[in-house]
């Protein structure tokens, strides 16, 4: 009888809560089915079926924001985080923000795969059903609430990406990728997952909203450092976990993958890698710091973990830029200016965690939310430039069909639009004014500086952060110099792309969004505060 009820209860719980947030989830699986069954029927008109998938997505995305929205301006009480599928996910507007960021680029990429050419249509399906896959992992990644769904969801947006990146049949390099990748993942996920069942066994809960107060009790009674048992074992667990996550964000120096597998994958999927892979590697990362922080007795452990981030974001952002320097390929290239971009974008968490267990977290309040406000409007803008880029070189190589910077030489005389939007992405990924990129690099080291009033070493943060972009100036410069300035070779593929072509105005769209998120206060503005309000949900619980 007791069995029964517990049933009919997670029946009805499931049904009247869970499923109904989950609605955008939802609605990309329905499309992958959809998609393998018009390739069952041999059916080619697949374009209507994941289009009408992403804009159900995005439809469920928007209510979702405007309950949250109408629950706010309701008691106090009303405004907690709600946990649904047993407490496995929860939604607030902190995951709502990044499941409709993550549908909105969805969206992108799958314009520039059809304009590109790549996937064909005899393998569309089988490409847009990893790509939604992926997708679909990464949205659970940024609603996890359990160690559990945070494997899962980083292993469900993992496995089709491998599959992606050697989905250029017959090409050595793009399978070479793919293999290295394949190890490189399977290795990562394996000390994760035992991470995960480490601390899953020492503090004897999987439950993130729980971890804070049972490392409290773990630390109850003795120093709460490493010279605990429980403590020092609970700490070494979240290293590992850190290693997956380092994995996702191609941290240093977990970040081997990222070049081989960028040069090697075409560069739509490269692009799509290079977005999406972070924004839900970020937020889980932030769920994971908060779900540790504001124990008793733990503050000083977790100051430590906040400053052990900041270093990796400098050796990541300075490695980054460094490696750059000498890539020939403009891919690899790319791909060492997305390991720098995450380290950039690691400064925030690091400035996130310091303030947070500094003992004054009450002080630090704004600027905390200020932090995660920072990250949230760096992905926004990093995924207009940074799919801008990726899309030059995309669009670029069905004439040239070569990727080299060399192929790029004297662009300017036959594809103007495509040389504006590269300079305009490439603006924004150093941080000049008034590009969006420098209100982005702006908002994070104005957090890391605040939070050099917690500790000293954030100073440190923030001086590499600025030589780096200075560093990032010389190899981006580069890339203009070739397009601009270098004559074109004799006997060089001729790229014909007229300004008003759908892929010109492609990519003029996204250059575009990057300067107006830059120039225009309404839009700045608008994006800010919905940063903020994203930030303010996780935060405050």
């Amino acid at each position: 009888m007791v069995f029964s009820k517990l049933i009919d209860d997670l029946i009805l719980e499931t049904t009247s809560l869970s499923l109904p947030w989950f609605s955008a989830e939802l609605c990309l699986s329905g499309t992958i089915v959809l998609m393998l069954l018009l390739r069952l029927l041999s059916v080619d008109r697949w374009v209507p079926a994941y289009l009408i998938g992403v804009l159900g997505a995005f439809a469920a995305l928007f209510c979702s924001w405007q309950q949250f929205a109408e629950l706010s301006q309701a008691p106090p009480a009303s405004t907690e985080p709600l946990v649904t599928f047993t407490g496995l996910l929860v939604q607030d507007q902190f995951s709502v923000y990044f499941r409709a960021f993550l549908a909105l680029f969805l969206l992108l990429t799958i314009a520039l795969t059809a304009l590109t050419g790549i996937p064909d249509h005899e393998d569309g399906p089988d490409f847009y059903s990893l790509l939604f896959g992926a997708t679909i992992g990464m949205m659970i990644m940024a609603s996890a609430n359990n160690l559990l769904m945070l494997f899962i969801g980083v292993e469900m947006a993992s496995v089709p990406s491998y599959a992606m990146v050697g989905f250029l049949k017959g090409r050595k390099a793009s399978s070479e990728a793919a293999l290295k990748y394949v190890v490189y993942g399977a290795g990562a996920a394996g000390v994760m997952i035992y991470g995960i069942s480490l601390l899953a066994g020492v503090l004897g809960t999987g439950d993130m909203s729980l971890l804070s107060e049972r490392l409290s009790l773990a630390a109850a009674g003795g120093s709460g450092g490493l010279a605990d048992p429980e403590v020092r074992t609970a700490a070494l667990a979240v290293m590992l976990i850190m290693v997956g996550l380092a994995f996702k964000l191609s941290l240093v120096p977990f970040h081997f993958w990222c070049p081989d597998a960028f040069e090697g994958a075409s560069a739509e999927v490269a692009g799509f890698l290079s977005v999406a892979s972070k924004a839900g590697a970020f937020a889980l990362l932030v769920r994971l710091c908060l779900a540790l922080s504001g124990g008793v007795g733990t503050e000083g452990l977790m100051l430590a973990f906040g400053i052990a981030l900041g270093v990796v974001a400098c050796v990541t952002a300075t490695f980054g830029n460094l490696a750059a320097y000498n890539q020939s390929n403009l891919k690899r290239l790319l791909a060492y200016s997305t390991i720098a971009h995450a380290g950039y974008m690691l400064m925030a968490v690091s400035a996130m965690l310091v303030m947070q267990n500094s003992g004054r977290a009450a002080d630090f309040a704004p600027e905390i939310d200020m932090s995660i406000e920072g990250l949230l409007y760096y992905l926004a803008v990093y995924l207009f430039m940074n799919l801008g880029a990726f899309a030059v070189v995309a669009l670029a190589r069905n004439y040239t069909f070569s990727e080299e910077l060399d192929s790029f030489k004297g662009l300017i005389g036959q594809a103007p639009v495509l040389c504006i939007a590269m300079m305009i992405c490439v603006f924004s990924l150093v941080g000049l004014p008034p590009f969006g990129g420098f209100f982005a690099k702006f908002m994070i080291f104005a957090a890391a500086l605040k939070a050099g009033q917690a500790h000293w070493f954030m100073y440190v943060v923030v001086a590499f952060g600025g030589l780096n972009t200075v560093l990032s100036l010389f190899y981006y410069i580069r890339i203009l110099k070739t397009m601009f300035l270098d004559p074109r070779p004799e006997g060089a593929r001729k790229v014909s792309l007229p300004l008003f072509s759908l892929e010109g105005s492609y990519v003029l769209a996204l250059s575009l969004f990057v300067l107006m998120l830059g120039i225009l206060p309404s839009i700045t503005t608008g994006l800010s505060n919905t940063a903020r309000t994203a930030a303010q949900s996780i935060v405050q619980k």
